[in-house]
């Protein structure tokens, strides 16, 4: 009779864990509450520092372009130093950063705040994801994890919204980002008596691409420069001309650094699959005008209409609303009709939507004129969401999908930033073409609003063609298991949480599909 093998034990679970995943999705949940906090307090912020119209986009700009060009490089100093120091390191970091905005008494301060808690986010982000994995190597238990995570985060984002206008409405637009203080100071606190220490062993773990970060980052800081001054001078002068052209060698300097460097921050070959390319492609278009529409709403309805915080908050949760059936719709028809179908219907509703914004006026009616559009522009976002995700993902390895999925969320980070910046852009000029013309102050900026969201709703109309013809081919997406146990072991880690180092640390890997 052959001897049998003795069973070996599954690890045992650390029963800090669910304590643990407190702390980590309590800070996304303030990563996401600050995408969204600071929107409606804007005009205030505007009145009591000084911003032009211009230069406010930055209070939101120097937040997203630190995030998005430091999150992968984040992940790779998180695999190196050690994953629990780093998430510690950017919580404190944040504290320290809405700090410094909250108590700021001018304009160069609060941005100077804004991009510490981009950094702040870069660091904690990414460590926290890969700890999430770690932590939870039992597959349920790991789904139950991060569904707990992706729930705090929505949240986040829907309390954003209407807690900035009660905050600044009852106190000040300061406590807006004070807020952050102590929900990001008792993680770091609290997190080494909970979670143990990990980083990537040695002899796999990949260096950070420092160049790179610095040249993507500051190249889209020189172009989005020349753009918002463009608004105020001509495009052949110095003001525009400097800063465009500086831009324009670093990034072309950034993607000669990427196609030489053994280990790139942005592999170039990844968008070489044309599913993958036009997800990104879409994704700016979405994170574009979405961010459009957030920021000249925000001041339409103040500044406009004469909206007080609180009410402008609360305007906005029926977006928050619609948005989530446009996610459900999406799930579904993806699996049925593949993600060209669902990604170029998703675009051309959010079109519909953001072309209704145009209808507004001097003294337009919330119930007929914003809520309309409101509600159709939050399905058509909703729906292409997950479409994105799952286009972005084409292909794309299980080793690789952590990548994919940074990426996308670094494209959406940064495609958030331009868009908001040439629209902006885009409606200043247009105001002041009006106002030259002796047209009145509210009625030239209301115009100046209606003409970019035309152009933002010609862009996602455009996007919508674009996805039926180029992604010809991919059938909807097959049900697959994917094994997330994969850093069950010390040997397994590394290619593991590598991947989840540098993931989007907001959403996870989805079914992918496959080309004919």
């Amino acid at each position: 009779m052959a001897a049998t093998m003795p069973q070996q034990d599954p690890p045992k679970a650390d029963p800090r864990r669910w304590k643990a995943l407190s702390l980590l999705a309590l800070v996304q949940f303030i990563i996401f509450l600050d995408a969204t906090i600071v929107n409606v307090a804007l005009p205030s912020i505007q009145r009591d520092l000084g911003f032009s119209e211009a230069t406010l986009t930055w209070v939101v700009n120097a937040y997203l372009i630190t995030a998005g060009g430091l999150l992968l490089l984040g992940g790779r100093i998180a695999d190196m130093v050690g994953r629990r120091k780093v998430f510690c390191i950017g919580a404190g970091l944040f504290a320290v950063a809405s700090a410094t905005a909250g108590l700021a008494q001018n304009s160069e301060v609060l941005l100077a705040g804004r991009s510490l808690q981009g950094v702040a986010e870069a660091l904690s982000a990414p460590a926290a994801m890969s700890m999430v994995a770690l932590l939870f190597k039992d597959p349920k238990e790991r789904a139950k994890a991060f569904g707990i995570w992706g729930g705090l985060a929505g949240l986040g984002s829907a309390a954003g919204v209407l807690l900035s206008g009660v905050l600044t409405d009852l106190a000040s637009w300061r406590w807006v980002f004070l807020v952050n203080i102590p929900l990001a100071v008792i993680p770091m606190l609290l997190m080494p008596k909970l979670a143990d220490e990990s980083r990537a062993p040695a002899q796999g773990r990949r260096r950070p691409d420092w160049l790179g970060a610095v040249l993507v980052t500051g190249g889209l800081i020189a172009i989005l420069n020349a753009v918002l001054n463009a608004a105020r001078h001509s495009w052949d002068s110095a003001a525009v001309l400097t800063p465009l052209l500086a831009g324009v060698v670093a990034l072309a300097l950034f993607v000669v650094v990427e196609s030489r460097t053994a280990q790139p921050l942005v592999p170039l070959g990844f968008f070489a699959n044309r599913v993958r390319a036009t997800a990104n492609v879409a994704t700016v278009f979405v994170a574009s005008s979405s961010a459009a529409v957030f920021f000249l709403i925000v001041l339409y309805t103040q500044n406009i209409l004469g909206y007080s915080p609180l009410r402008s908050g609360l305007a906005w949760l029926p977006f928050c609303v619609a948005f989530m059936p446009g996610l459900f719709l999406s799930t579904k028809m993806i699996m049925k009709a593949g993600p060209r179908a669902t990604l170029a219907t998703g675009l051309a509703v959010s079109a519909v939507g953001v072309a209704l914004f145009t209808r507004i006026g001097v003294d337009s009616s919330y119930l007929t004129d914003l809520l309309p559009a409101m509600v159709v522009t939050a399905l058509g976002f909703g729906m292409t969401n997950p479409a994105m995700q799952n286009a972005a993902l084409h292909e794309v390895s299980e080793a690789d999908a952590g990548l994919g999925s940074g990426i996308v969320t670094t494209v959406l980070q940064m495609g958030s930033a331009l868009g908001l910046t040439v629209f902006v852009s885009l409606a200043l000029s247009h105001q002041r073409g009006q106002q030259a013309t002796g047209v009145a102050e509210d009625l030239a900026v209301v115009r100046g609003y209606d003409h970019a969201f035309l152009i933002a709703a010609g862009a996602l109309a455009v996007g919508a063609v674009a996805a039926l013809l180029i992604l010809r081919g991919v059938r909807p997406a097959a049900p697959q298991q994917v094994d997330p146990a994969a850093a069950g072991d010390d040997g397994a880690e590394q290619e593991h949480t590598d991947g989840l180092a540098d993931a989007d640390h907001r959403r996870r890997p989805v079914r992918q599909g496959t080309r004919d």
